[in-house]
């Protein structure tokens, strides 16, 4: 029997404008941007709809705001696929569907790194207020020890893994994300990332790119981070969720809430095993799935590891209601 999947998109694919239209056309999805609102004590929905695109890009604010995003796609996308379309004008009084509609047809969810946060609200792991003060702590942390170790990300392009392990031994980095055939991320110290990357290029990468990024994410320079978020992530209440989640650590499903917790805790420091989560998704015959979210980051990578695949954006109203043409 096919199955169906849900994919929520990581840090990195935010754009000023984004969620705007959702935030106008469904209830849904003003209610979420009205919550983070509420919780973050600030126009979140203002940055993500006029920025400016230096502070929308900033760790801790880009990180809340992908994820709130992420979940107004989630939410207006469910209510479509449970009752139909609701417009804010004319549908102020419509009936609203349980949170279990819309995931009875759902098998796995999985997020890129940040987005396994989306994920696990859109699963009912974890409440959406709860999760905006997680994910802005969580840029929080990761940007302080950013500032105290700096470091750098570089995506290398076209080599194989055992080569790129060689390299992060020679020059003491360490892989960040496997995100496809293809792509793999490498993260450490400045002067040892452009070691890196020119070791790559020596050896035949096809191109290798310094990303963007305030710091070495995904590595041991975020071990203060990953310390001083386990502490926040014992505050908060993590339930069963309704549909496995696929851990970007171990990329197989979890379902037990402490297993969540610590798994949470390790992400920050771990790889990102996005090409291996895929891949068990597969084996399980998942062969829709669904991507929420800014961008259409998660669709590319799917092509490179099964081009066959089926992957839909869900990302503004007209992804949406083009699903009820």
């Amino acid at each position: 029997m096919d199955k169906l999947a849900l994919l929520f998109a990581g840090q990195g694919a935010q754009y000023v404008g984004m969620g705007k239209d959702l935030y106008v056309a469904f209830l849904e999805s003003k209610a979420v941007f009205d919550k983070a609102d509420k919780v973050l004590g600030f126009s979140l929905s203002k940055l993500c709809f006029e920025g400016p695109a230096a502070e929308l890009t900033q760790t801790q604010n880009c990180q809340p705001a992908i994820l709130v995003t992420s979940i107004a796609a989630w939410e207006a996308f469910r209510s479509v696929m449970s009752y139909g379309h609701f417009d804010v004008a004319q549908c102020p009084s419509a009936k609203r569907p349980e949170r279990s509609e819309g995931l009875r047809v759902m098998s796995y969810a999985a997020g890129l790194s940040l987005g396994e946060y989306s994920a696990l609200v859109a699963a009912g792991a974890i409440d959406l207020e709860e999760a905006v003060y997680l994910v802005r702590k969580r840029g929080e942390f990761m940007e302080e020890e950013a500032l105290k170790s700096p470091g750098k990300m570089a995506s290398v392009l076209g080599l194989d893994l055992a080569i790129i392990k060689d390299i992060c031994r020679e020059t003491k980095v360490e892989i960040a994300n496997i995100n496809c055939p293809g792509q793999i991320v490498v993260s450490g110290g400045i002067k040892e990332i452009e070691e890196a990357a020119k070791l790559a290029e020596e050896q035949g990468a096809k191109k290798v790119i310094l990303l963007e990024v305030s710091g070495a994410f995904h590595s041991s320079f975020m071990q203060g981070a990953a310390l001083k978020l386990g502490g926040e992530l014992e505050k908060i209440k993590i339930n069963t969720p309704q549909i496995p989640l696929v851990s970007n650590v171990t990329a197989k499903p979890v379902t037990k809430p402490e297993e969540i917790r610590a798994n949470l805790i390790k992400q920050i420091t771990a790889s990102v095993l996005w090409e291996d989560s895929m891949k068990f998704l597969l084996s399980k015959n998942v062969t829709t799935f669904f991507e929420f979210g800014p961008g259409r980051v998660l669709k590319g990578l799917m092509r490179r590891i099964d081009e066959t695949t089926q992957v839909t954006s869900i990302e503004k109203k007209e992804d949406i209601l083009n699903l009820t043409k």
